[in-house]
C-alpha cells in the first residue's frame, strides 16, 4: 500500500503527543487507514526532546511543510489564529489535506477555511479541536446523522471545571484555587480565555455549527465566566439539590438558536453535575436517539494526540475518494447550511438563582418579592440565613421560575438599586438537563 505522508507543524505538547503516537502504534493505524501513515517532514522551531527525530526530516520554518511535495497531509498544532490561519491557508492551495486542534482558528475563520478547502478539493479535519480524546465532532457529523439534534450542554474547559470543583468540595475561593490551577499547569498565566468562558465560547460554537447545520457565528455566543462566583454559591446550590457548573449550551427552536456559556445549576443527579476536576462531558439530546453522554479526558498530549491520528486515519482512507463522497467539514454541505436566526439573550427563558444580600430588617423580603411579581416572575424556592457574627446583611437564596433573561437583568438592577440591598446581586442560570 502507498504510504501517506504526513507534515507535523508544531512539536510542542500535542504536536509531540501525536508524533509519538503515530510512531508507537504505526502498525494499528496503517490496519485501520488501510495505508502507512509515516512522517514526512516535521516544523518546529525547537526539538521537543520527549520524541526522538532520527531518521526524520525537520524544518526550522513550519511553511517548507506546508509546500513540501512529498506531504499529503498537514497537521497544524501550532495555535493562534494568524500564522497558524496564513499556514493553513497556503498548505491548502498546495493541496494538502488539513488536520488542525486550533478550536480559535476553526472557530473564528472556518467558514472560508472550508470555502477555500473546497475549491482546492482537499479536506479539513478538526476533531481534536473540541473536548481532547473525547470524539464528539464525529459523533454529531456522523454517528448521530439521523437525528434532529434539539439541544447540547458541555463542560467544555478542564480548567473552569478543576476549579469549581475545588471550590464545592473544599470551600476554597476562587483566586487560591486558580493560583493552584495555574501551578499544575491546568491555567495559563493569563487565564482569561479559560475563566472568561471564551475557550468553551469557541468550542460551542463548533458544536452548534454540526448539530444545526448552521455556518459558524463566533462572535454570536453570549459568555459569561466564572471569577464572581464563591464557596457560598456552591454551598446554597448544594442546598437546593443543585451543582454549579461551567456550561456551553446550544439550543434550537422555532425562534431560531441559543448560543451561550455561563455558569448553571445542575440538579445534582443528572450526569453532568457529577463531572468533576479537568474532565470535559457533553450531553445532547437528539430526536431519534435521546440523550447521549460523551466524556472523558479533554486536554493533555495523549487525549489529544488520539483525536488528531483518528482524523489522520479518516483522512488516509478519503484520499482515494472523489472529493465529492468525502463527509463535509460541518456534516453538510455548503449550500445546505440554514440561516438560522440566533435568540437574543435577553429572550432566553430558564429558573434563576439569585443570591441576594440584604439588611436584616423588617421589609426587605417584601421589596424583593414585590420586584420580581411587578416583573412576572415567580419565587419556587427562597432561604434566608442568619447573619455572620457582626454583620449586618443576611444572604437571601431565591430560586425562581422560568424567566426571561432580561426581565432577569432588570430585577437584579431595581434590587441592586434598593438601599437594603448590596449592589452585587449573583444570578446564575437553571438547566434541568433531563438526560
Amino acid at each position: 500500500m502507498k504510504p501517506v505522508k504526513i507534515g507535523i507543524c508544531g512539536l510542542g505538547t500535542v504536536g509531540g503527543g501525536t508524533f509519538n503516537v503515530l510512531r508507537e502504534n504505526a502498525a494499528e493505524i496503517a490496519a485501520r487507514a488501510q495505508a502507512p501513515l509515516e512522517i514526512a517532514l516535521v516544523g518546529a522551531r525547537r526539538d521537543n526532546p520527549l520524541c526522538d527525530l532520527s531518521g526524520v526530516r525537520v524544518s526550522r520554518d513550519i511553511f517548507d511543510v506546508a509546500q513540501d511535495e512529498d506531504v499529503d497531509i498537514v497537521v497544524e498544532l501550532i495555535g493562534g489564529t494568524t500564522v497558524a490561519r496564513e499556514l493553513v491557508e497556503t498548505a491548502i492551495r498546495n493541496g494538502k489535506h488539513i488536520v488542525t486542534a486550533n478550536k480559535a482558528l476553526i472557530a473564528e475563520h472556518g467558514n472560508d477555511i472550508f470555502a477555500l478547502a473546497a475549491e482546492h478539493g482537499v479536506a479539513v479535519r478538526y476533531e481534536a479541536a473540541v473536548a481532547g480524546g473525547i470524539p464528539i465532532i464525529k459523533a454529531l457529523r456522523e454517528g448521530l446523522a439521523g437525528n434532529r439534534i434539539e439541544w447540547l450542554a458541555g463542560i467544555i474547559n478542564g480548567t473552569g471545571n478543576f476549579i469549581l470543583s475545588e471550590m464545592r468540595e473544599h470551600g476554597r475561593e476562587f483566586g487560591d484555587v486558580l493560583a493552584e490551577a495555574q501551578a499544575l499547569g491546568y491555567a495559563e498565566a493569563d487565564p482569561t480565555f479559560d475563566v472568561e468562558g471564551i475557550d468553551a465560547a469557541h468550542k460551542l460554537v463548533i458544536l452548534a455549527s454540526l448539530a444545526f447545520g448552521i455556518p459558524l457565528q463566533f462572535e454570536s455566543v453570549y459568555t459569561e465566566g466564572i471569577t464572581r462566583l464563591t464557596p457560598q454559591d456552591m454551598d446554597y446550590a448544594e442546598e437546593l439539590g443543585y451543582r454549579v457548573k461551567h456550561l456551553g449550551v446550544a439550543k434550537q427552536s422555532d425562534a431560531g438558536v441559543e448560543l451561550r456559556v455561563h455558569p448553571t445549576l445542575i440538579p445534582q443527579e443528572r450526569l453532568l453535575a457529577n463531572v468533576n476536576g479537568v474532565k470535559n462531558a457533553v450531553l445532547v439530546e437528539g430526536s431519534a436517539v435521546g440523550p447521549t453522554l460523551y466524556y472523558g479526558a479533554g486536554a493533555g498530549a495523549a487525549p489529544t494526540a488520539s483525536a488528531v491520528v483518528a482524523d489522520l486515519v479518516d483522512l488516509a482512507r478519503d484520499i482515494s475518494a472523489e472529493q465529492e463522497n468525502r463527509v463535509p467539514s460541518l456534516s453538510v454541505t455548503d449550500d445546505a447550511l440554514r440561516d438560522l436566526p440566533i435568540v437574543p439573550m435577553a429572550d432566553v427563558v430558564t429558573p434563576w438563582y439569585l443570591r441576594i444580600e440584604a439588611e436584616d430588617k423588617p421589609g426587605v423580603l417584601s421589596k424583593v418579592a414585590t420586584i420580581l411579581s411587578d416583573l412576572g416572575i415567580s419565587i419556587e424556592a427562597l432561604i434566608q440565613k442568619a447573619p455572620p457574627p457582626g454583620a449586618t446583611r443576611v444572604p437571601v437564596i431565591v430560586l425562581t421560575s422560568d424567566a426571561p433573561q432580561g426581565k432577569v437583568d432588570e430585577a437584579v438592577a431595581r434590587m441592586e438599586a434598593l438601599d437594603s440591598v448590596s449592589n452585587s446581586i449573583s444570578r446564575i442560570r437553571v438547566e434541568e438537563l433531563d438526560g
